[in-house]
């Protein structure tokens, strides 16, 4: 979210400075997902961005041991976490998007192009009780149908394998904040569709995982250059108020139905319920 927008509808009154500072974007074109980040992919990774900066700051604390892990990264967009995963030891990772554009630019980094895979959520192209780990970053308010997705995943997941979530804030979106960037053709806001952190809790509670906890992550003095650079320095001390990202740790705790044979060390074949 290159623009911290803000939209007339708010529920409650904005400070004067900030709402002056973001009444500039409020004429943003609101444009599908997959148009807006076909318009944002080649810029995506080249403009600062102080929610990834706040992310990329704080998400390294609560990976789990990845060594010997089969890893997802569920609309893995440019594949910035990609490389990070890797490094950790994991033995696989595998990053899918449904957005080509995205992708495309993903592929440009070396050592990418054999994870990549273009698919939506909703119908994962692998077999059951694969992946130890799952990351999800800034995707839960793109999908339409949360359940179908949390049930997709405990399809694809190990039992006790982890799910790490990251998405714009509740709190922020309910102050009008909308992933959003400006091209050429001007500033656009991509559609999204907030939910209340219980909602999220519930919809994969209610599809096999354990909700661990969650994390209210807000800006701080290291993104305030991004802020200063952008024009927006004298918004940074108001936004800083407000919880910017909202985090979720949950564990896959109940067989998913999936009957999926495998062999042991001596080489004989079992079924097993993942």
């Amino acid at each position: 979210m290159s623009d911290l927008t803000t939209q007339k509808q708010v529920s409650h009154a904005l400070h004067d400075e900030e709402a002056a500072i973001s009444s500039r974007f409020i004429q943003a074109a609101s444009v599908s997902v997959q148009d807006g980040y076909k318009r944002w992919a080649e810029t995506y990774d080249e403009t600062p961005n102080p929610l990834l900066a706040l992310e990329e700051r704080y998400l390294p604390s609560l990976l789990p041991n990845l060594v010997g892990s089969k890893v997802l990264d569920l609309a893995c967009g440019t594949g910035r976490w990609l490389s990070p995963l890797l490094s950790r030891g994991a033995r696989a990772v595998v990053g899918i998007d449904f957005s080509t554009a995205m992708l495309d630019v993903a592929r440009r980094s070396r050592g990418l192009r054999d994870c990549l895979v273009l698919a939506d959520g909703f119908q994962l192209p692998f077999r059951a009780c694969v992946f130890d780990f799952v990351l999800s970053s800034f995707a839960l308010n793109h999908f339409e149908d949360l359940p179908a997705i949390a049930q997709e995943l405990a399809r694809a997941m190990k039992l006790e394998g982890r799910l790490l979530l990251t998405e714009m804030h509740p709190d922020a979106c309910a102050r009008g904040w909308r992933p959003g960037f400006r091209d050429m053709r001007g500033s656009v806001q991509i559609k999204t569709r907030s939910r209340p952190i219980q909602q999220v809790i519930s919809s994969f509670r209610s599809n096999g995982f354990a909700f661990i906890r969650s994390h209210d992550l807000f800006f701080a003095e290291p993104e305030r250059p991004i802020f200063l650079a952008s024009a927006k320095g004298a918004m940074f001390e108001n936004v800083c108020h407000v919880p910017a990202i909202q985090v979720y740790e949950f564990r896959k705790v109940e067989a998913s139905g999936q009957v999926v044979r495998f062999k042991t060390e001596e080489g004989q074949e079992k079924l097993a319920d993942c």
